[in-house]
């Protein structure tokens, strides 16, 4: 039975969509399941950011295919582990828990990595800039969950 891991950010454009081609380019997919999602519908359908694909492309990873998809409550039971990008993505998620169980699967993905920042920045109005400092810092925590998960 595969690992199920979802990365969430706000509208599911452009933090999350990087963390899931990121943690998939770095684990046995037949392993483990990864997607993302947004807590906000804002971009129901669409790609992802074309800023967060540039950055992606630039390390060799295609997230251009990805489709943007808001939390659903079955997401809750469905995935093993849910990782949240900012404090605020963390509420909003736990805000649709029913029970302990689902509000243990819900972690800062920044809480799995040895760096001082907790929260990965909304890199939305920012500069191109803004996406490689997300790429890295999400790298590293995904570098960090791919060695739990083997």
């Amino acid at each position: 039975m595969k690992t199920k891991v979802l990365m969430v950010c706000l509208g599911n454009i452009c933090r999350s969509p990087l963390a899931e081609g990121i943690l998939k380019s770095k684990i046995d997919t037949d392993a483990v399941w990864v997607d993302s999602a947004g807590t906000g519908g804002y971009h129901i359908g669409n790609p992802p950011d074309p800023r967060s694909i540039a950055v992606a492309k630039k390390y060799g990873i295609d997230i251009s295919q990805q489709v943007c998809r808001k939390l659903s409550y079955s997401d809750l039971e469905e995935f093993d582990v849910i990782y949240a990008m900012d404090k605020s993505n963390y509420a909003n998620i736990i805000s649709l828990s029913r029970n302990k169980g689902q509000v243990a699967k819900v972690k800062l993905l920044l809480s799995e990595a040895s760096i001082k920042e907790n929260e990965v920045p909304d890199p939305y109005y920012d500069s191109v800039d803004g996406f490689e400092k997300v790429y890295q810092l999400i790298d590293k925590a995904c570098e960090e969950i791919a060695k739990k998960l083997s």
